[in-house]
């Protein structure tokens, strides 16, 4: 008994330790950088009319500059912190905050990383800017515009250790665990976490954004280590590493609440693989939505959540089942050419081997290049996925069937209706000689999972044709 007593105060006091440090942290108060009159305690580069004060705000507008913070808090040396800001753009504004930096005479900060503030600018020139608002820049992207102009925002950043986590409102968009040895291209190199101070973004004369309640919570620099794995970091991980550096858009459009599958492990496994997801239900006969009334409970169930939003829609009855106005909620829309009627009047579905009449092959093909040019001639979609799929008793002979006069037909029909096609990584298709036609004929493409259970896997097959067919950003699908 006088043992047990023993145990249980060693273990009381543990418990409590453990809440006195958790109690310690979280009691750490939060701390104003700005005191809403004067830049006292900032610096800028570059340009010092870029940054002005107004009515308790920081406003940035003009040349390019960045402000830098100075000030007496931690000597403007910050290893762990929670850092919050509240922030405003203007419709075609670029801005940024930068932690673990350090001031610079001239140029973009090169030290330490820096959080996008892009909520509608689209790049200058020929650089078409697609980091949105929240975006580990270059690290980790978010291509979702979750926030609008003018209108206010809460920007909450935090570092613990090796971890960032980025928050917009309460929305987390970013948790990215730093790599051992951090993976960086070019300019990017000392994109890592050291230690160092913020700095705020004015990107050019165009952009006018507003920033107030610039606060930050000190951390203690000895923080208990993460329970999340340390990223794998593979081939494939350098690859997407590589790819988030140089602005190509990494998004599975093609993604189903399937398997036990839920949003929240969905968002999970976006966060740590580092792929953009949008979520795309089933919508027509015999499948769980069939009218507007189901497209607004999906839409519902995932508000708020920081996906695309994708409609697949199935069979070719569902244009007349869906109103315009249902379909317009979607961010985009997409179909394949999987079921139809074929020449008998039989209702076929492709993936299913009883409903397929086996006639002769040729005969099929040329029935079934009919049946996907009706669709993307006649069916208001933005994406035409599955592409170039054949039935089971025809599937051997893909390469001979898909002839390049057959390709072009498909590929002229996208074109010309503005309809993007899917570069689907379960069934590997369409092949690399299709891909390489359509870059050619000025084809948009996107990258889709078509996922059946709860393995969304990395999008193998659509970056081995990244990779294959030379495919640059320019060459990628994205929502308007």
């Amino acid at each position: 008994m006088k043992h047990l007593i023993i145990l249980t105060f060693s273990l009381s006091l543990i418990f409590f330790s453990f809440i006195n440090h958790a109690g310690s942290e979280e009691s750490q108060e939060w701390i104003s950088l700005f005191d809403g009159t004067t830049l006292n305690g900032w610096k800028v580069n570059e340009s010092p009319n870029s940054f002005t004060v107004r009515d308790g705000m920081i406003v940035c507008g003009g040349p390019r500059a960045h402000l830098f913070y100075e000030g007496n808090v931690q000597n403007a040396q910050f290893k762990n912190f929670e850092f919050k800001a509240d922030v405003m753009t203007t419709p075609g504004a670029n801005s940024g905050i930068y932690i673990h930096t350090q001031f610079e005479e001239k140029g973009w900060p090169s030290k330490g990383y820096e959080i996008q503030v892009n909520n509608s600018h689209s790049g200058e020139g020929d650089y078409h800017e697609l980091k949105k608002t929240g975006s580990l820049y270059a690290i980790r992207n978010q291509y979702l515009t979750i926030v609008n102009d003018n209108e206010w925002f809460t920007m909450h950043i935090t570092v613990r250790n090796k971890r960032i986590l980025i928050r917009v409102n309460n929305t987390l968009v970013v948790d990215y665990f730093e790599e051992e040895k951090p993976v960086r291209f070019g300019e990017y190199a000392e994109r890592v976490l050291s230690r160092g101070t913020f700095a705020l973004q004015c990107h050019d004369p165009a952009s006018t954004v507003f920033f107030k309640n610039i606060m930050v919570r000190p951390l203690p620099d000895e923080q208990p280590e993460e329970l999340v794995a340390p990223p794998e970091v593979d081939e494939r991980y350098i690859q997407l590493a590589r790819l988030q550096s140089i602005n190509f858009p990494i998004v599975d459009f093609h993604v189903h609440l399937k398997g036990g599958l839920m949003i929240e492990e969905a968002l999970a496994n976006s966060r740590k693989v580092g792929i953009n997801y949008g979520i795309a239900p089933n919508c027509g006969v015999g499948f769980p939505i069939t009218d507007d009334e189901g497209i607004d409970e999906f839409l519902e169930s995932i508000k708020g959540y920081p996906v695309f939003k994708g409609m697949q829609a199935e069979g070719r009855e569902w244009v007349d089942l869906f109103s315009k106005n249902a379909i317009q909620k979607f961010d985009y829309v997409f179909t394949d050419a999987m079921t139809f009627t074929d020449d008998s009047g039989q209702r076929t579905r492709l993936w299913m081997r009883d409903e397929v009449n086996e006639i002769d092959k040729q005969k099929f093909m040329e029935m079934y290049i009919d049946r996907i040019l009706c669709v993307l001639n006649n069916e208001p979609i933005n994406i035409y996925v599955n592409p170039t799929f054949l039935p089971a008793y025809i599937a051997d002979e893909y390469d001979t069937l898909w002839t390049e006069e057959r390709m072009r037909k498909v590929i002229n029909a996208a074109v010309k209706n503005k309809v993007a096609i899917e570069i689907n990584a379960r069934y590997r298709l369409p092949s690399a000689a299709f891909i390489k036609l359509g870059k050619k004929a000025g084809v948009k493409f996107t990258f889709g999972t078509n996922n059946g259970d709860r393995d969304l896997g990395r999008l193998e097959y659509c970056l081995d044709m990244v990779e294959e067919c030379k495919l640059t950003s320019d060459d990628m699908f994205m929502p308007h």
